[in-house]
């Protein structure tokens, strides 16, 4: 399993997407008012999420 790192565009669950702002132990806290669609959608600008249920689209070392 690759780590995201801050900076890296995820996607989790429901192909939500956002900006890795920084990396803890065991989870990510990520930007989400990197999606187009995000005033539309109605969530909160900032969420946690567990290593395990991400998958890092774009990565600064690529």
């Amino acid at each position: 399993m690759r780590i995201a790192e801050v900076g890296n565009i995820i996607e989790f669950e429901d192909g939500l997407q956002g900006i890795v702002e920084k990396v803890n132990e065991n989870s990510v806290i990520v930007n989400l008012t990197f999606m187009e669609n995000f005033n539309e959608l109605e969530l909160e600008e900032k969420t946690v999420i567990n290593h395990k249920r991400y998958t890092i689209l774009y990565s600064n070392d690529e």
